[in-house]
């Protein structure tokens, strides 16, 4: 390959730049946790999987021509931004004590979130052309900030809570627990009314609790558990 043939033009695609839209949505929202700033970041974490669930069909449909693998490295680098710092930082960030225990236990849960992440995708990338499977090996790193971002958005948030669930999910994450791709058309619909509802300013809350993040956060775990059971039984 000569230099001019790295020329960032000849590799980069219209499924790249949505790449590129999820890593910034993840890079805001960690602004906005160091910010305190926490109802934005989660609903930026949530604009990050959607633009992580569309670049991957955009790149199908505009015929992908990535043999250098371009595509699958800024998906992940992109990520590991949204999907492993910037839940990391948000959950670091919402410790509101000054128990200098409760913040070391939440530095290590942050950083476990994060390492995770990076070996979740890492493995996803060395195996995925070696693997004869639809299905996510381990449960999707998109997971963790969706459930993050709908339990702070639910009303329900607690640090604990949120300490257990990151610890949980991110040792599944790099499991070898089968997790089928969801495609539940009637949920999908559902699903993505909820986040409409939740993105517009319309307050669609009962007894101090969100429902539709509410119920985007039931979904999501309901996914991650019944798939755990499945796997045991």
């Amino acid at each position: 390959m000569k230099i001019e043939d790295t020329n960032i033009k000849k590799f980069i695609a219209i499924s790249d730049v949505i790449s590129l839209l999820n890593m910034c949505c993840g890079f805001l929202s960690i602004i906005c946790s160091i910010n305190h700033d926490f109802r934005m970041a989660a609903l930026l974490m949530i604009f990050a999987i959607m633009f992580d669930s569309v670049d991957g069909w955009v790149a199908r449909k505009t015929n992908r021509q990535d043999s250098f693998g371009f595509g699958k490295n800024i998906d992940s680098l992109s990520d590991a931004v949204s999907f492993g710092v910037a839940p990391a930082i948000f959950v670091y960030s919402t410790i509101n004590t000054t128990s200098a225990i409760i913040q070391s236990i939440g530095l290590l849960i942050s950083l476990l979130i994060v390492i995770c992440g990076i070996l979740r995708l890492t493995r996803y990338n060395v195996i995925a052309d070696k693997i004869e499977t639809r299905d996510f090996i381990g449960f999707p790193i998109p997971g963790i900030a969706f459930i993050i971002a709908t339990l702070y958005l639910s009303g329900i948030y607690n640090i604990y809570l949120a300490f257990l669930l990151s610890v949980a999910v991110s040792l599944i994450m790099i499991s070898t627990i089968i997790y089928p791709k969801f495609d539940n058309v009637p949920i999908l619909a559902i699903s993505c009314i909820l986040i409409v509802l939740l993105i517009l300013p319309i307050n669609l809350v009962l007894y101090g609790i969100n429902i539709p993040a509410l119920l985007l956060l039931v979904f999501c775990l309901y996914y991650l558990i019944i798939n755990l059971i499945k796997n045991y039984l």
